[in-house]
C-alpha cells in the first residue's frame, strides 16, 4: 500500500510551531552562552572538584623535555598515541587533570552512563587491542577499562602525569619549543604540542539566582558523588531529589533515580528527542569469526555511506535548491513526528507526553536514544516539572522555585552540561610574536583543516571548530590522529624540527569552511542548544566543516601529499 502523502501545510504548521517554541526559549534568555558559566570558582568550586582522585599525593615540580605532549587524556590522545607508537615515537607524555586517562569517560560516571554510538564503531582501536564490546552499545566502565587498556599496550602512563592542569603553552622562538606549565608548579618542554582536551570536558552551570544559598546537598552529573548516593543509589530511598536538565545526562540517569529515590523531580526547559536504543549482547560467535583488519573495514563502509549513487545524483540534480530543502525539511519532521508518536504510546499521562515532545527539527539538539527515560514518568515518584522554555531561574534554601512554588529537596543535581569546543580550555595559549590564540581568533576562528592554526608551530588540535562534525566523534578523531601521526612522521623522517600551515593554506581551509556554512536558516530557526551557540549570532566560520566527512578526510590527504605546498619547515 502506497505511503499517504501528507499535504505542504500540514508541514508548514509544523515548523510555525517549532518557530512559536524556539522564540520562546529565545526571549526568556536572550544572553545565549553567557547564560551559562563554566568559571567555578569561589562558592561554586566545589562543582569542579575531582570525586575520583581520592588523595592527591605531592610531588616535585617536572622540568624535562620530551618529543610530544598531550593536553588531555582521552580518545583524542590515546589513538593519536597509539599510532605515533607505530611511527617509532617513544617520547610521548599525556597531561591530563584527572586522576587517570579516559576523558569524558573518567569524568562522567553518572548512574546508567553508555554510549549513544553502536560499541563496535565508538570504541578506538579494536583491532589492534583485539577486544570486541561486551554489548550493542558500550556502558561507561567498560569504556574506561578500554581506555586504560590502551595506556597500558601502547606504555603511556610511563610519562604521563595526573592530577595536572596545564595553565600555559608558550612558544619559545630562539629554542623552536613550546614551554608549558602546569598548576603544579611544573615547567615542561616539548617539540609537538596536541590539544586533545575534548569536545565537552568543563562543566558549566546555568546562572540561577539563589543557587550557593541550597541547603542541601548538591553535585554536577559529571562529578557524582557516590559517596552520598551509595554506589547502587541505596542512600536515596528516603531522599526527594531534583535533576536540572533534560540532555544526554539526564536522560540515562533518571531511570536509575527514579528506580531508587523516594521522590524524583525533573525540571526541564527544552525536552530532548529520544528514539528507541536498540541493544543486546554481543553475539560470541560473531565475534569468533571476526577476521583481522574488521573494524577498519566497518569504518570504510561508514565513509562508503556518505557517497552519493549516480541515480540519486541525478534526481539531486533535478530538483531546484528550494525543492531539496523543502524535502529535506519535510522528511525531518516526519522522523521528529514519529518520537512525538512514541511519547503518545509510552507516557499515560497526557500532559506529562505533551511536555516531553521536542518542537523543532531532528539535530537542532543532540539526539537521545534510551529505551527506559520515557517510562521512568509513569512511576508515581516521578514528576516532571515542565517550565515551558523559561528554565529554573531561582533557587532557594529549600530548592528549586518555578512560578511561585517551592521544591522541598535533599539533594540537586546539575546536568547542564558542559563549555563545547573550547581550545585550551583553562589554558592560555600563545604563539609566535606573543599572540594568544583567542586573541587570533577575535576576528574569526582560521586553521587549516581544524588541526593547525598558523604561527603556532608543532601545535596540532583536535576536535575543535573548523573540523567535520560526526556524531560518532571517534571517526572524526581516528582520522585527525592519523593525519597528526603522518605530519609528525614527515618532519622526523625530513629532519625538520617545525611545520606550520602557511597564511594561504590556512585561508583556504577558511574559505572553504565558510563555503560549506550558511546555505540553510537551519541554526537561526532551531530551538537554542550548544549546536548553535544558544541561538547566538555567529560567524560563518565559526563552526564545524559542513562538506561531509568523507569529503573531510579527502581533503586530508590531499593536504599531505602537498606538504611544501601548504607548510613551512624549519630544521634545528
Amino acid at each position: 500500500m502506497a505511503k499517504q502523502q501528507k499535504p505542504q501545510s500540514y508541514y508548514d504548521d509544523i515548523k510555525e510551531k517549532f518557530a512559536e517554541e524556539r522564540d520562546i526559549r529565545l526571549a526568556y534568555r536572550p544572553q545565549g552562552t553567557s547564560q551559562y558559566t563554566s568559571e567555578l570558582t569561589g562558592e561554586l568550586g566545589k562543582y569542579e572538584v575531582d570525586p575520583y582522585a581520592g588523595e592527591v599525593q605531592a610531588r616535585e615540580p617536572i622540568t624535562d623535555t620530551v618529543e610530544v605532549l598531550f593536553i588531555g587524556g582521552g580518545f583524542s590522545a590515546l589513538l593519536t598515541s597509539a599510532r605515533l607508537r607505530e611511527k617509532g615515537v617513544e617520547s610521548i607524555r599525556i597531561v591530563e587533570r584527572g586522576a587517570d586517562v579516559g576523558g569524558t569517560w573518567y569524568w562522567n560516571r553518572y548512574p546508567g552512563v553508555a554510549c549513544d554510538v553502536v560499541a563496535y564503531d565508538y570504541l578506538p582501536l579494536l583491532d589492534e587491542m583485539d577486544y570486541v564490546p561486551v554489548n550493542h552499545y558500550s556502558r561507561g566502565p567498560e569504556i574506561l577499562s578500554h581506555c586504560q587498556a590502551i595506556a597500558k599496550k601502547y606504555n603511556l602512563y610511563e610519562l604521563a602525569v595526573f592530577n595536572t592542569t596545564v595553565t600555559s603553552t608558550l612558544w619559545n622562538e630562539d629554542e623552536q619549543m613550546w614551554h608549558l606549565k602546569t598548576d603544579r608548579g611544573d615547567h615542561m618542554r616539548a617539540q609537538f604540542v596536541i590539544c586533545a582536551n575534548g569536545t565537552l570536558s568543563k562543566p558549566k552551570l546555568s546562572k540561577i539566582s539563589g543557587m550557593e544559598t541550597f541547603a542541601g546537598h548538591s553535585f554536577h552529573t559529571s562529578r557524582w558523588d557516590y559517596g552520598y548516593t551509595g554506589q547502587d543509589l541505596e542512600n536515596l530511598e528516603d531522599k526527594v531529589v531534583g535533576i536540572i536538565g533534560t540532555g544526554a545526562s539526564a536522560v540515562q540517569a533518571v531511570p536509575e533515580l527514579g528506580k531508587k529515590a523516594k521522590e524524583l523531580f525533573v525540571f526541564q526547559r527544552t525536552p530532548s528527542s529520544i528514539d528507541i536504543r536498540e541493544d543486546w549482547p554481543t553475539d560470541p560467535n560473531w565475534a569468533r569469526k571476526l577476521e583481522s583488519g574488521w573494524q577498519a573495514k566497518r569504518r570504510e563502509k561508514v565513509l562508503a555511506m556518505s557517497d552519493i549513487s549516480p541515480g540519486r545524483k541525478a534526481k539531486l540534480a533535478a530538483l531546484s535548491a528550494e525543492e531539496k530543502l523543502q524535502k529535506q525539511e519535510n522528511s525531518n519532521i516526519d522522523y521528529m513526528m514519529r518520537i512525538h508518536k512514541r511519547i503518545d504510546a509510552t507516557v499515560k499521562d497526557k500532559t506529562t507526553a505533551n511536555a516531553l515532545k521536542p518542537w523543532y527539527m531532528f539535530m537542532c539538539k543532540r539526539p537521545c536514544f534510551h529505551n527506559d527515560y520515557l517510562p521512568s514518568f509513569n512511576l508515581p515518584n516521578v514528576h516532571l516539572v515542565d517550565t515551558h522554555g523559561e528554565g529554573i531561574t531561582q533557587i532557594t534554601e529549600k530548592g528549586p522555585r518555578f512560578e511561585g512554588l517551592d521544591f522541598k529537596l535533599d539533594v540537586l543535581i546539575y546536568a547542564t552540561g558542559f563549555e563545547v569546543q573550547k581550545t585550551g580550555i583553562y589554558n592560555q595559549i600563545v604563539g609566535k610574536n606573543g599572540i594568544e590564540l583567542n586573541d587570533k581568533y577575535n576576528n574569526g576562528v582560521r586553521t587549516l583543516l581544524g588541526i593547525h592554526t598558523q604561527g603556532y608551530p608543532n601545535l596540532f588540535i583536535m576536535g575543535g571548530y573548523q573540523a567535520s562534525f560526526q556524531f560518532n566523534l571517534t571517526d572524526m578523531l581516528q582520522t585527525q590522529g592519523d593525519h597528526i601521526a603522518a605530519c609528525i612522521g614527515y618532519v622526523r623522517e625530513n629532519g625538520h624540527h617545525t611545520m606550520d600551515p602557511t597564511e594561504q593554506a590556512e585561508e583556504w581551509w577558511v574559505q572553504e569552511v565558510i563555503k560549506h556554512r550558511g546555505k540553510t536558516n537551519r541554526n537561526q530557526d532551531c530551538t537554542p542548544g550548544y549546536y548553535n551557540f544558544e541561538g547566538e549570532s555567529n560567524r560563518r566560520q565559526d563552526g564545524n566543516y559542513n562538506g561531509g566527512f568523507r569529503t573531510y578526510f579527502g581533503h586530508q590527504g590531499a593536504v599531505r601529499e602537498k606538504m611544501a605546498e601548504n607548510f613551512t619547515f624549519s630544521d634545528k
